[in-house]
């Protein structure tokens, strides 16, 4: 045979030996993948532990919106988010954070059954974001708001929107099991405002 890394060649077992090296070392690489996606996961998994016991911590419900936001935040480095909750008791009614959804926003939170995340195509959920000037939101997450589990059949009672400015960050390719569970997550806590 002849070798691969010159004219010279090669006898079999040598040749099978760097077959064998190469396979190896493509399966090296993949291992260190798979450790570091645990690593990041487990990073993750920490954070969603933390802003869950700061959820919990919340004994006053006007004040769970803005700890859903501002801990999505400042854990998980979201440049911006917003959250809406429609349906909610008389003391919450002309708070901001029951304003501002159409019946339009309201049905599609409903419609959607898991997050969605992609690029910002004027989705009205965006417009709610509070932007700094050359900060527009170019991918979006959106995550509804509902009793139970995100995937099932009862309406929404609001939504929750992550934005940043890289088109990148919020993609229609990447895993949502997180987001789902932080779906749910804002979801029980915020139930306390209906």
């Amino acid at each position: 045979f002849t070798s691969p890394h010159g004219q010279r060649a090669v006898s079999l077992q040598e040749r099978q030996a760097e077959m064998l090296r190469e396979k190896i070392k493509g399966l090296e690489q993949r291992v260190m993948e798979m450790v570091r996606n645990s690593h990041e996961n487990e990073a993750i998994v920490q954070k969603v532990h933390q802003w869950t016991g700061s959820l919990l911590q919340v004994r006053d419900p006007i004040d769970l919106p803005p700890t859903v936001v501002d801990g999505v935040c400042a854990l998980f480095d979201v440049p911006q988010a917003a959250v809406r909750v429609w349906g909610v008791s008389g003391a919450y009614i002309d708070c901001d954070f029951a304003l501002g959804a159409s019946d339009d926003a309201q049905a599609f939170a409903s419609s959607l059954t898991m997050p969605f995340c992609g690029p910002n195509l004027g989705f009205e959920p965006a417009g709610w974001l509070a932007q700094a000037p050359g900060e527009t939101a170019q991918s979006i997450a959106l995550l509804p708001l509902r009793v139970g589990a995100i995937d099932s059949a009862t309406p929404a009672f609001g939504l929750l929107v992550l934005g940043s400015p890289d088109p990148q960050r919020f993609d229609a390719t990447m895993g949502t099991d997180f987001l789902s569970r932080m779906s749910e997550l804002a979801s029980a806590a915020l139930q306390r405002l209906k």
